[in-house]
């Protein structure tokens, strides 16, 4: 129950801090100002845009990758709410521009090329940034854009809208008339842009002292290939098994090619490092054909998705597909580590001949105290044990006594982890002992 209470305790914490910072241009707008009320709805859309911007201004926060602000509920989750913050930030912004002009027809002079031609230029780009963002972002498949290009047009019309409206702000100054609010928004603004920078430049620099290269390209089973680096001129990475991190390949870090991989060796051995990746778009199709010697720079590790980190006496994985690869990473460690604690693993693949670690994790099920469950989608027809995909009729089976003795790690498609989860919440599984990793960083 104590552990129960920090993980709620932190949950708490964060969005506690995070309501305050975002609410905070209002308490600033107010302090001090004398004027009278120009009616409800104009300053309701004023409220709006504060609101929004501060949104904004956090979204530089949320994806500047510091550990202390992930570890808590894990750098999948804390992306996840970056996405949808920068939806409700979106809202807001465009509810402050929609009302105003609405509210009163003087507003329209702001955005009018006539009264004042980069005014006007300004603030509409600002909208079509915005709207770019959200657009690029949500039907980013459709529009077939790549990651690489994605992610710069990302962060440069992110960075666009901060410098306009930073100075949207501080030169309309109804609200931000004193010399002190100026400098409080114009170093909030900065300060943001700043974790930009700081992650695009500083992080690979570090990157550029440790470098790896690719010494192994092998197929696991079809369209999943290992990919593995051995240090170069240094000791190699301290992780925890179940992390990530971000990878560049090619002489510099300094390139828009850099993906999240999941590492699937084990943290023991730090002369060899691992990642097991699936072919599922541009990047990953194209692993198979890497060059060995290649050149590559690590970033991180990442993540709280950590399995050896349990201080429970029993373990269960509930696993589809390419998410073995941080369990395949934890059993590996407890097997190094001499860990004898019960563990089971639920493992839903489509066949045998397409199981990642098929024989690796069948050698593990013997010197270890594992048993493992395969759910194969096509089994062959001498084939005994689950079929079809991984239910809450499956899991039951294999649950543990002790439900509070025991931690839970899902990690596959976003359809099995919802049910999976739905479930061992449905049975009064503590929610702290359930902890998820979803393959949808971007």
């Amino acid at each position: 129950m104590r552990t129960r209470a920090i993980f709620m305790y932190n949950a708490a914490k964060w969005l506690l801090l995070f309501t305050v910072l975002v609410l905070a241009p209002l308490l600033l707008a107010v302090i001090g100002h004398e004027e009278e009320s120009r009616g409800f709805w104009i300053e309701f859309g004023v409220g709006l845009g504060f609101i929004g911007f501060a949104m904004m201004g956090l979204q530089f926060v949320l994806t500047a990758r510091y550990n202390k602000i992930g570890a808590p509920f894990g750098i999948d989750e804390l992306l996840n709410f970056h996405g949808q913050a920068g939806y409700v930030a979106w809202m807001f912004i465009m509810g402050h521009f929609t009302i105003l002009l609405v509210a009163d027809s003087e507003f329209l002079r702001l955005v009018d090329p006539t009264e004042n031609l980069f005014r006007a230029i300004a603030l509409w780009s600002v909208v079509i940034a915005l709207c770019s963002l959200i657009a690029f972002t949500h039907w980013n498949e459709k529009l077939g854009l790549l990651y690489e290009w994605w992610r710069a047009s990302h962060g440069l019309l992110a960075v666009f809208v901060m410098i306009v409206g930073t100075w949207h702000i501080t030169h309309v100054s109804y609200y931000v008339s004193e010399p002190w609010q100026l400098a409080v928004w114009v170093g909030m603004s900065t300060t943001v842009i700043g974790m930009l920078l700081h992650k695009r430049l500083v992080h690979p620099l570090k990157m550029k002292k440790k470098p790896y290269k690719v010494v192994s390209v092998k197929e696991e089973v079809k369209e999943t290939w290992s990919l593995e680096l051995e240090p170069v001129g240094h000791d190699g990475l301290d992780f925890k098994a179940g992390q990530l991190v971000w990878m560049t390949l090619g002489d510099t870090p300094f390139k828009l090619q850099q993906h999240p991989f999941t590492i699937s060796s084990s943290p023991e051995r730090k002369d060899r490092i691992r990642f097991t990746i699936k072919e599922l778009g541009d990047f990953t199709s194209e692993v198979k054909n890497i060059d060995i010697g290649t050149t590559a720079f690590l970033e991180g590790p990442y993540g709280s998705f950590t399995p050896a980190s349990s201080s429970s006496n029993e373990i269960m994985f509930i696993v589809g597909g390419i998410g073995i690869t941080p369990i395949i990473s934890a059993l590996l460690t407890m097997k190094e580590r001499g860990d004898l604690r019960k563990a089971t693993l639920i493992f839903g693949t489509g066949s045998k001949e397409l199981t990642p670690f098929y024989e690796e994790l069948n050698e593990l099920e013997t010197v270890l105290n594992l048993k493992i469950v395969y759910v194969f989608e096509d089994a062959d027809e001498d084939w005994e044990g689950e079929t079809g995909y991984i239910t809450p009729e499956i899991i039951r089976k294999h649950l543990s006594e002790d439900l509070t003795d025991c931690d839970y790690f899902v990690c596959g498609p976003p359809p099995m982890m919802d049910e999976a989860e739905g479930a061992l919440n449905e049975w009064g599984v503590p929610v702290h002992k359930i902890h998820s990793e979803r393959f949808s960083i971007i």
